[in-house]
């Protein structure tokens, strides 16, 4: 992360996911795969710290991991302890194999467990949204999925987006909804439907977690992954999430604010083939009369000024990204 850029472009925490536990001690301590981790949890979290990077860790709120390992149900304080005290700054927390009680009951005892620490550990939800956590986790957690697990595929891209967008009033700084990590990258995508998996979720304002293999990143898909505009809509401090404004068939317009006046603007082609896409600015709130100046994003190009709507040609599951300021006469 640090040798490809990827460190100074943001990405700063370093995931574990499930499998690295095996069992715990008599007095209930999880204990770490020795073969995987032989020096230990604690000496890898020192190691990532002194890459100025943050390590973080799974579990689950059920018995058992979805993989068969060690869940934290009915062991969260020794665990949240624990991980507080091996350095850990982030915990992704599962929701397989559980007692059969709802999210609601079983996820606030991680969150008080986390809080009792007095260690800042990210707390990352993953119910898969089956109880709608977006109604009642920004309490809870600092994200939430709203979706299943994500696959390498454009149908299953578009269907958590989806899915996701029906939360966009829920989410805000310190609490973000989460339609699963990125496969930007991954075979089952072309290099455009990568672009536009980013695109919207940077400008759904979700989580980053990149899911494919970065020790062999080419590239063009590294130019996607640490593009620093769509990075900053994505980090932009008003933390409004974008939704969509306007629908023709498989034509989309998704806009959101930003916190210096400016708007996110996509236009996302979601047919099979080339179209034109309009976004009218009387779809987020302004008058058709009202000038725009318009900046292309991916190319960092400034565009012009356009009265009450700009137009573009959009390839087949392509984006363009637009950056909007309205001007002052």
């Amino acid at each position: 992360m640090v040798k490809t850029g990827m460190a100074k472009a943001g990405y700063i925490y370093v995931n574990i996911d499930d499998c690295w536990q095996v069992s715990r001690t008599q007095n209930g301590t999880i204990v770490a795969d020795p073969q995987r981790f032989p020096s230990g949890i604690p000496a890898l979290a020192s190691f990532v710290h002194g890459l100025g990077l943050k390590l973080g860790i799974y579990s689950d709120a059920g018995y058992k991991t979805c993989a068969g390992r060690p869940g934290s149900l009915g062991y969260e304080k020794i665990d949240a302890a624990t991980y507080a005290a091996w350095g850990i700054d982030y915990l992704k927390y599962d929701n397989c194999n559980t007692d059969g009680s709802i999210p609601e009951k079983r996820y606030p005892v991680m969150r008080d467990a986390l809080n009792a620490t007095g260690k800042p550990i990210f707390f990352s939800m993953c119910e898969w949204g089956v109880d709608n956590p977006a109604t009642w986790a920004p309490s809870v957690g600092n994200s939430w999925r709203t979706t299943d697990d994500i696959r390498a595929e454009w149908t299953s891209v578009l269907a958590n987006i989806d899915i996701n967008n029906n939360w966009a009033a829920y989410a805000g700084p310190g609490g973000f909804n989460d339609p699963d990590m990125l496969e930007v990258g991954q075979d089952g995508l072309s290099l455009i439907e990568s672009k536009s998996h980013f695109a919207l979720w940077c400008l759904s304002k979700s989580p980053l977690i990149a899911g494919n293999d970065i020790r062999s990143v080419p590239p063009n898909v590294l130019q996607i992954l640490t593009h620093p505009e769509l990075i900053a809509i994505n980090q932009d401090p008003l933390g409004v999430q974008a939704r969509k404004v306007s629908i023709q068939n498989d034509l989309e317009v998704w806009a959101g604010p930003l916190a210096d006046g400016d708007w996110a603007v996509l236009l996302l082609n979601r047919s099979p083939s080339s179209a034109s896409i309009t976004a009218d600015w009387d779809s987020f709130g302004f008058s058709l009369t009202t000038t725009m100046s318009v900046r292309d994003v991916w190319n960092r190009q400034e565009l012009g000024n356009f009265v009450g709507a700009f137009t573009a040609n959009v390839g087949s599951h392509d984006s363009v990204v637009l950056r909007v300021t309205p001007t002052v006469v």
